[in-house]
């Protein structure tokens, strides 16, 4: 088909902005936090917790009050956005299930009743959806309250969710600023800089007392004088942010290259956040047994939530890296917590042995979809914006439709990848069972019809998703349809490339290179323009 000029100097401007955005970012130096020196103050905040919650609204309460420990209270665990997981108990089958922990979770969901039942799929908003009565949550909680009480953390060469396989994927050590090694208090003044941005009252304030490190303290001062000093500080970060994009998300990164500007670095923010969160889980550990690993996990999680609900409490910060998210936070007021509390979720239900290792059914590999990538896009919806007329509600169904269509793609791509290295399967008992598939083959990587067969279903069930997602674009602000679906586009051809590979992802990795990324962008361009695509589909949407 060919297009108007105006279609072809469209994606022209939108390959010149790939290429000129794809620059080096600089390097630099992280400040070290003084953890003894943090006990009083933690313990102050355990009082603190007690008569204020971390700011969430009564209403996402999802079960009736018990009797709560001082961690209760301080996590608001029952007045927040908990959505627990998992579990840890071998259910005699094929596998670890756990699935009596998980049904509560799975049932609560909210299905949707629209026009997504017509293509045979369901649907299902699982946010804030929570069981405290999960094993998975029972342990996150307990790690919560040794934090609190003790603040004290492992030492680590990195900052916090970044580890040796990220230095090397980036290529350079992340989150050293030099800057920060001559002006010790640099860090916390460029944070109280960006809180003063804020709408008065948006941060609540905390008291501190002379005892207290103030090395995250909402109380240090900024100057006007040094404005070009904190706004060069947040452009590194954000810098640096946009290069982890960058190199982990690579067909996600080229759809941020079409945002504008400011939107463009706030999903860099929210994607940085997200990919630390997930480091936390997946990073290699050596602490002796896997039950010392899964401690070390949890207590990394326990302090990463605790940091996230500062930083939209109070507006804190821990290192330079949070300085992007907080700056974001401040220009999108309506960035909710919930869906970052939710992923936050997700990473417990991969857990080795404690997180829930096979999922029975598509309902409960459904709900780790929406944890591990529909919670992505709740979160990038206020950044994108919808179009007038149209609310966030509105456009939920369509979001939540993109996290399932791009998580099912990655399971599907790394069928064979997640048996070897993982020993993890995802793909629903229930579907296996239905094509004659064993565990057994999944770990010997043999590829017959039977496995093809179950490939097909899954890949049309992916694609009966993105269906979904596409009528999502045109309810999003003219500037974040060409993005949103250029994402879309090109992650939707992963599914093409394991039908040229045959069906075959237990050996082979279906990949997209840039080249043909880029090329997808005027096809994209086309299928945002609503009346004219509707009315003359490209052949692959008849």
């Amino acid at each position: 088909m060919k297009f108007s000029d105006a279609a072809l100097s469209t994606a022209l401007v939108s390959l010149t902005l790939f290429s000129e955005q794809c620059n080096s970012f600089t390097t630099s130096t992280l400040q070290k936090h003084h953890q003894h020196q943090k006990l009083q103050q933690q313990r102050n905040r355990i009082e603190e917790s007690l008569l204020s919650p971390f700011g969430l609204p009564l209403q996402h309460t999802k079960t009736k009050k018990k009797k709560q420990s001082l961690l209760h209270v301080s996590t608001s665990t029952e007045d927040s956005t908990d959505s627990s997981s998992s579990s840890a108990n071998a259910d005699g089958g094929e596998g670890n299930t756990n699935n009596s922990i998980i049904s509560n979770e799975v049932l609560s969901g909210k299905r949707f009743s629209s026009s997504s039942s017509s293509i045979g799929i369901e649907v299902v908003d699982y946010a804030s959806v929570s069981d405290q009565n999960s094993n998975m949550e029972k342990a996150l909680t307990e790690a919560r309250e040794k934090f609190l009480l003790t603040g004290i953390l492992p030492e680590s060469k990195h900052l916090m969710g970044i580890n040796d396989e990220v230095v090397q994927e980036v290529g350079r050590e992340i989150g050293q600023f030099e800057e920060l090694v001559s002006d010790a208090s640099l860090l916390q003044s460029t944070a109280s800089y960006i809180r003063s941005k804020a709408k008065p009252g948006f941060f609540e304030t905390r008291t501190t007392t002379s005892s207290e490190d103030t090395s995250t303290s909402t109380s240090t001062p900024f100057f006007s004088s040094d404005k070009q000093k904190y706004e060069a500080l947040l452009d590194k970060a954000y810098e640096e942010s946009g290069e982890v994009t960058s190199a982990f998300a690579k067909t996600f990164y080229l759809g941020t290259q079409l945002l504008p500007p400011e939107a463009q670095k706030a999903i860099w923010a929210v994607y940085v956040w997200c990919r630390r969160t997930d480091e936390i889980v997946d990073a290699p550990r050596n602490e002796g047994s896997d039950e010392l690993n899964n401690e070390a996990m949890l207590q990394d999680l326990a302090c990463w939530e605790l940091r996230l609900e500062n930083l939209w409490k109070y507006g804190e910060i821990e290192d330079v890296l949070d300085l992007p998210l907080l700056d974001s936070l401040v220009k999108y007021p309506d960035l909710p917590i919930e869906p970052f509390v939710d992923m936050i979720r997700g990473m417990l239900m991969d857990i080795p042995v404690l997180g829930v290792e096979r999922y029975k059914e598509f309902d409960e590999l459904h709900l780790y979809c929406y944890r591990v990538a529909g919670t992505v896009g709740l979160m990038s919806m206020p950044i994108f914006g919808t179009k007038n007329g149209i609310t966030y509600q509105d456009a939920k169904e369509s979001a939540l439709s993109l996290g399932v269509a791009f998580q099912i793609t990655n399971i599907l791509r790394d069928v064979g990848e997640d048996a070897i290295k993982r020993k993890r399967i995802y793909l629903p008992t229930d579907h296996l069972k239905m094509f004659n598939v064993t565990e057994e083959q999944l770990f010997s990587q043999r590829l017959d019809q039977n496995y093809i067969n179950l490939m097909k279903y899954e890949i049309d069930l992916a694609r009966k998703y993105y269906q979904k997602a596409q009528e999502g674009v045109y309810m999003l602000s003219e500037e974040s349809r060409l993005p949103v679906q250029t994402s879309l586009d090109c992650y939707r051809k992963i599914l093409d490339k394991i039908e040229d590979n045959g069906y075959d992802s237990l050996t082979k990795r279906a990949y997209v290179d840039k080249w043909e990324k880029m090329r997808t962008i005027p096809f994209s361009w086309y299928r945002t323009q609503e009346e004219l695509s509707k009315a003359l589909p490209l052949p692959e949407d008849w």
